[in-house]
């Protein structure tokens, strides 16, 4: 990694970790709405922020290079600022290999998989050669759920608009990279205040504002952000269970949750974009005109039977393809 291919701040430390194409595609996994917190800094190179920090990846070779940035100094001059407005982040090497591997899930091994479902599916197959290195990402369960409650009747440049906005306006500023202002994700205290659905309101949240807020608190009053993750644990049905009982969380985006932030591999999301794949290229016939609850659960049912247990990985193989080609 060339020192002038890194961001134009005071340069911090780049380390890689082996990783081929075949098992990851930065551009195709941050890109493909699974999170909302990544932009294309540069061509080829990825910013965004992740455990509270804010992080440059890229890809070279069979090699995932990455850097991390440090949080401003609250006491630090403005001038010293605007001349370096990133400190180095102080984690080590060892830490900040494992929050990247985990949040990749690195120790799953895609091209097995990718083999194992183009065997059972020729389908898969023909669409899997075009993309390959789409893996499921690992996120924070609470940043999770709330990116997924803005996604509903929404696209991806819109919920990830909506996601800066949220970030801004409640999230702690982690630091300035080319003048561009990076926050964390917000707190669940945070989004659980009396005003948060009028502040969620004024930034165009519309009817999501409640929901929002509303999850916000069923959460904080109830199971916390502790047990949220410990649903981890928990069996998928149960999982999903806990989920839809919260305001604005239907079938999709627990569904959703599950897959991304709570370890159920199995989980497919439905939206109107599977449904379609399922009817019109696996003759899947299901349902009337609309995408009805049962439905919902035999595509899913379906898919689990043809994939097996990484389902949802394979889910969003076709997922990402389909978005491509839309695009």
């Amino acid at each position: 990694m060339k020192l002038r291919d890194a961001p134009s701040v005071c340069p911090s430390l780049w380390r890689w970790l082996p990783c081929p194409p075949a098992e990851l595609r930065l551009d195709l996994v941050l890109s493909s709405g699974q999170s909302f917190r990544w932009w294309e800094s540069s061509p080829g190179a990825w910013t965004g922020v992740l455990g509270g920090r804010v992080w440059t990846l890229r890809q070279d070779g069979d090699r995932l290079w990455y850097t991390v940035y440090g949080e401003e100094d609250e006491h630090e001059e403005e001038e010293e600022r605007d001349e370096c407005p990133a400190k180095a982040a102080k984690l080590n090497a060892a830490e900040t290999d494992r929050i990247l591997r985990d949040y990749f899930q690195l120790d799953v091994g895609l091209s097995a998989l990718y083999h194992a479902w183009g065997a059972a599916d020729p389908l898969f197959r023909k669409v899997a050669n075009d993309f390959p290195g789409v893996r499921v990402l690992r996120q924070d369960p609470v940043e999770c759920l709330f990116s997924f409650i803005c996604t509903s009747n929404n696209h991806i440049s819109r919920i990830t608009a909506m996601i800066e906005r949220l970030c801004q306006a409640f999230g702690r500023r982690l630091c300035c990279l080319d003048s561009r202002p990076f926050h964390a994700f917000p707190s669940l205290s945070a989004l659980t205040g009396a005003d948060a659905e009028a502040r969620l309101r004024a930034l165009g949240f519309g009817y999501r504002a409640k929901f929002v807020s509303g999850s916000a608190r069923a959460i904080a009053e109830g199971l916390g952000p502790e047990g949220l993750c410990q649903l981890r644990t928990a069996p998928y049905a149960e999982a999903r269970r806990v989920l839809c009982a919260l305001p604005g969380v239907g079938a999709k985006v627990a569904d959703c949750v599950c897959l991304l932030s709570l370890d159920k591999a199995e989980a497919v999301p439905v939206d109107t974009h599977v449904w379609h794949i399922a009817r019109q290229r696996y003759g899947v016939a299901l349902g009337g005109k609309s995408l009805t609850p049962r439905a919902y659960e035999e595509i899913g049912d379906f898919f689990r039977g043809l994939w097996g247990p990484y389902a949802g990985w394979a889910q969003a193989v076709l997922f990402c393809a389909d978005l491509r080609k839309g695009q």
